[in-house]
């Protein structure tokens, strides 16, 4: 059996924000979600979530994850020693081990935390950590071996003599402990220290059999206590993302330049331009060339589709579409096979049929366009009438003329043609040339009157 208890009480006061630090957003999700989601594999029967400092906050914000996490409040906050007394009563009748993890540092892989459970539960220690050598250790507390290799001590740096201080070997706070010989000891802790707190690190001299493992990639250790060690991990979480999907067969023409999710998945040989950016779950088909300058966000988007300097938010696009410059697909766009949308284009909440085409300055909303409609430069459809959303329906083979308005709801057939300038509030029938706009007056010999 396994309990996961993620440290999440501190205040987090250099990130100098009204959010609690758990809850600051990396590459799009909370902190304490990453650390979370590193423990996916492990399958755990009980999550608890070690609340203090605003939180009401950060139960809102977890309340509903599928880890189903407890929240066990730790009022005051007097070290990770006292946050984990707080488990004593949760956890009395537990009988597994429990692993301890802090919520402010998202980039653990869950390879790790299988490989340091599955060392715990092999030696049978009572606590097994994680451990990683730094060249410069300051500010950590350094990890003392016995001659067998096993963890003798851990001495926090505040506390350490400058001999010990030498000690490269350090503590990175991810703790596996057999939980019925952790609670044997935790009501023992002292606050005899430089900070007058309850270390957590003081059980390891106490249950006297710990182990540990170092771990080798040390940007998985990177805490986070201000915005730039925030900066720093979205750099790492972006680096480690594009290395995985160019590994997989994408090409990026400037890496550093372009940002990831990592609900975003590529086919192959894609390409992505400079300045391009992913947020949310997106799908992005083989071939497709994004960029440069875009933003894609929630979108499926099937093969060979090129995207440059455009917008796309919640669409499904299909094979073959061509999209940009200055084109923005907004939710529930959803573009067939060979659609072309062109600079200067919205299209909203609207289906575009197969070999369409809306080229230039036009805005498509709460439409049904069938295939190959040719929209003319500077289409409008009036969707909105002051109190409601209305629809424009537009057949196969329809074309409008430039600076057409559709006021809706409105139903063009099919093989349609609106002439230049009309603004149409009336259906037309199959085959119609439909006109709408005023005569042209003409008062020949005018000029303007002198000043």
């Amino acid at each position: 059996m396994l309990a996961i208890a993620v440290l999440a009480a501190g205040k987090g006061t250099r990130m100098k924000s009204d959010l609690p630090k758990v809850l600051q957003p990396l590459a799009g999700a909370t902190l304490v979600e990453r650390v979370m989601a590193s423990t996916g594999t492990l399958k755990p029967e009980r999550m608890l979530l070690i609340v203090g400092h605003q939180a009401e906050k950060v139960e809102a914000a977890l309340k509903d994850h599928p880890s189903g996490p407890q929240f066990v409040l730790q009022q005051p906050q007097n070290g990770t020693g006292h946050a984990v007394q707080q488990l004593l009563e949760p956890l009395a009748d537990f009988d597994g081990d429990l692993l301890v993890l802090n919520g402010d540092v998202p980039l653990l892989r869950s390879e790790t935390l299988d490989a340091l459970l599955g060392n715990h539960r092999k030696t049978g220690a009572a606590v097994t950590l994680l451990t990683a050598h730094l060249e410069n250790p300051t500010g950590y507390g350094r990890v003392f071996l016995k001659a067998d290799g096993s963890v003798r001590e851990i001495i926090e740096h505040r506390d350490c003599n400058e001999e010990q201080r030498k000690n490269s070997l350090i503590n990175a706070g991810i703790y596996c402990f057999h939980w019925p010989r952790l609670k044997q000891v935790l009501p023992k802790l002292s606050a005899d220290n430089d900070q007058g707190e309850l270390y957590l690190t003081d059980t390891v001299s106490l249950l006297g059999d710990a182990g540990h493992q170092v771990v080798q990639d040390l940007s998985e250790i990177t805490g986070i206590n201000n915005r730039s060690q925030l900066a720093q991990c979205e750099g790492m979480l972006q680096e480690r993302l594009r290395s995985h999907w160019m590994a997989e067969g994408v090409s990026f023409i400037d890496p550093a330049s372009c940002t990831l999710s990592e609900d975003t998945r590529f086919g192959r040989d894609v390409i992505i331009e400079p300045q391009s950016h992913f947020r949310g779950n997106n799908t992005i088909g083989d071939g497709c060339k994004i960029g440069p300058g875009s933003l894609v966000q929630d979108c499926v988007i099937e093969s060979d589709v090129h995207v440059v300097l455009s917008m796309l938010n919640g669409a499904k696009v299909s094979s073959g579409c061509r999209i940009g410059p200055y084109a923005h697909l907004r939710p529930q766009a959803l573009l067939g096979k060979g659609v072309r949308i062109g600079n200067f284009v919205e299209v909203k909440k609207s289906q575009l049929g197969e070999g369409s085409k809306v080229n230039h300055l036009s805005y498509i909303g709460d439409a049904e366009l069938g295939s190959r409609v040719n929209v003319g430069a500077g289409t409008i459809t009036a969707n909105y009438d002051g109190i409601s959303k209305h629809r424009t329906v537009i057949g196969d083979g329809s074309k409008t003329g430039a600076n057409s308005v559709l006021v809706a709801p409105i139903n063009l057939g099919r093989n349609v043609t609106v002439g230049a300038g009309s603004t149409l509030t009336k259906d037309v029938p199959d085959g119609a040339l439909a006109l709408g706009r005023a005569r042209q007056l003409l008062k020949q010999g005018w000029s303007t009157p002198p000043s």
